[in-house]
Formats: structure tokens, sequence, C-alpha cells
């Protein structure tokens, strides 16, 4: 933005220590005339006698007050500029890293030294900035990579199978048109899981008062046919836990969730256990699942996209994108909550997921 070039900071500052100076200097100098001088007797009538009179001592004291709001400007002058530097000069650091930053230099760090100041405090809340910004860009850099890798796949074989239906035009086409609907029906739902992903990060969405509980239910109503079967145990338990969000979001969050606990277990048998609770002033929902080992290290991976299991079991009707947990996370994150995955030492996970209550 193009502004017009005005005083800067240092000298504004200059200019109010150095008129702050000569105020006090001002009324010092009057209170000296007005309670001192006047007292003086006065002679100026030509009757001068050994003693001062007040017609002397005021010419000698204007000239002395007129040298001394001379050395009071000159000094609040260069005291004031020089001070003004010395104040001014953590925000110049602050300056220049945020003008790095808007050149793309995201990795440097302010990193001011000495004890805690409003500058100080600045500068390492711009540090934290930076910091964000920098491991959210990664992570959309990371994204955008998988997303357009994972999206190349089934055009690839879109394209494959498309070469090799002209080449062979006796091949069986219901097999070509079944394999081509289940690329296709892929690749439509990578497409709204990365919109549904964009939307929950941007956080735009009409919040209302929402019940955990009843989702869950609507949840574990959708996906039960999966769990039979898959010959699971799907388990809804606890109260009402009321947050404020979207219905749509939160309830995809809590689908996610059931589902990822289902696709996740064993290939027969096992048991998920969906709770919610309100406690206070936090809205709990609870995905336990039992099922295989999950590696500890493996866990705080789970939640970035396109990251999968190292054993997974899945059909093919749910096949899934790699997006589940990464939903759930931007959904969590949008309203304001925390989300928390433990690995189970008998094997499976338990997912947490902590909302703002309201009444």
């Amino acid at each position: 933005m193009n502004r017009r070039s005005g005083l800067s900071a240092r000298l504004k500052l200059t200019l109010s220590y150095a008129g702050l100076v000569l105020f006090t200097g001002a009324v010092l100098l009057a209170v000296v005339w007005l309670y001192l001088l006047r007292y003086v007797p006065d002679n100026s009538q030509g009757l001068l006698g050994v003693s001062p009179n007040r017609f002397l001592l005021s010419r000698i004291f204007g000239r002395a007050a007129a040298v001394a709001m001379t050395f009071l400007l000159v000094f609040g002058l260069a005291g004031g500029w020089i001070l003004a530097g010395r104040m001014l000069a953590p925000l110049a650091q602050i300056t220049s890293a945020a003008r790095r930053a808007g050149h793309g230099s995201l990795s440097h760090r302010i990193r001011m030294e000495g004890r805690r100041d409003e500058f100080r405090e600045l500068a390492d809340a711009f540090d934290t900035m930076l910091e964000q910004l920098e491991s959210h860009v990664g992570e959309q850099q990371r994204f955008a990579a998988n997303a357009s890798h994972e999206l190349r796949t089934p055009l690839a074989i879109s394209q494959t199978l498309l070469d090799l239906a002209r080449k062979e035009p006796t091949r069986n086409q219901d097999e070509l048109f079944a394999r081509l609907r289940a690329v296709n029906t892929r690749a439509i739902d990578l497409t709204e899981a990365l919109l549904l992903l964009s939307r929950s990060d941007r956080g735009t969405f009409v919040r209302e008062s929402v019940d955990l509980s009843l989702a869950a239910e609507e949840a574990a109503e959708t996906l039960l046919g999966l769990a039979e079967q898959r010959g699971i145990a799907l388990d809804v338990t606890g109260a009402a836990a009321r947050t404020s969000g979207s219905a749509e979001l939160l309830l995809r969050m809590v689908t996610n969730l059931v589902q990822n606990a289902l696709v996740h277990n064993l290939p027969v048998g096992g048991a998920v256990t969906v709770h919610t609770e309100g406690q206070q002033d936090v809205s709990v929902l609870q995905v336990e699942n039992t099922g295989l080992p999950v590696p500890p290290d493996l866990v705080p991976t789970l939640t970035e996209p396109f990251q999968r299991g190292t054993e997974r079991v899945r059909t093919d009707e749910h096949a899934g994108v790699g997006l589940g947990l990464a939903i759930v996370h931007s959904v969590v994150r949008a309203h304001h909550g925390t989300l928390e995955l433990v690995a189970r030492p008998a094997g499976g996970l338990v997912v947490t997921v902590r909302l703002p209550g309201t009444p």
C-alpha cells in the first residue's frame, strides 16, 4: 500500500521528549519568577542602594533563563533522539523480520534477548506466529503433493482402462464398466473429502446447537450394516453432550470416527464403543475399538492427510481415501476443541474429542 511519507516515530518521540523538557524548565523558571523575584524590593526609579533590587535581578535572571532554555532545548532534542532510538530498536528488529516473512522467509526468528517487556512479548508472539505459519505452509505443501498424487492415480487408471478397451474391442465390457465405475467413485469420494476438509479448515459455517449423542446414534445407525457384515459389536452409550457448531461437519466427524473404528478392527469379531457425556463446560465424545496393535510412533501421524496405518483391513465399499482422521482433526480444530488418540495395549485405538459445551 502506497502512503504519503510523514514524520518517523523516532522523530515524533524526540519532539515529545524535547517539548516535555522545555515545558518542565519553563514551569520551574516561572515558579522562580513568581514566588521569588516578586518579594525583592523594587528600586528601579533611580534610587539604587547597595542591595540587589528587582530590576537588576530581572535583567540577570532573564539572560540566565534564555541560556537555560536554549540548553534544555538542545539537551532535549539530542537526548530524546538517542533514547527514542534505543527504545525503538526492538521494533526495527520486528519490522525486519516481518519484511523477511513477507518475502517468503518463514524460517527466520527474532529471538530477542533481555528481560520481558512489551517489545519482548511482541517479538515472542511474532516468533510463535512464524513458527505456526511455517508449519502450516509445510503441511499444506505436503497435502497438495499428496492430493495431486492421489488424484493422479484414479485418472491414470481410467486412462489405462480406456486405452485397453480401444485396443481390445472384444474385451468384456461389463467388467470394464465396473472397474471404471469403481475408479470414478473413488475419485469423486476423494474430491468431496478434499472439499470438506477445505471447508472445515476455513471455518466458514453457521453455528447451531448440536447434541453429540444424537450424532453418535445417527452415525451408528448408518454404519450398522458394516458392523454386522464384519461381525463387530457396535455399542453407543452415555448421555447428552451439547456443543455449538456445524451439525453437518460434526456428524461427519462422528461418522468418520465410527467408520474408522470399524474398518480398522479385526477381520471378524471385535467391538466398537461410542460414549458421550457432558462435563463442566466440555462435551466429550469417545470412540474405542479393538483390533491390531498400533505402534506408538504411528499414532501422532494418523491425523495427517493420506496417512494410513501399516495394518489396515477394509472392505471394497469402504475403501476410504486416507482423509478420515484428517477431516476429524480439522473439524475439531475449527470448533475450538481437542483431539486425543491413544493406542490400547491390547490392540486398537481410543479416540477422545473434547469440544466446548453449551447448556
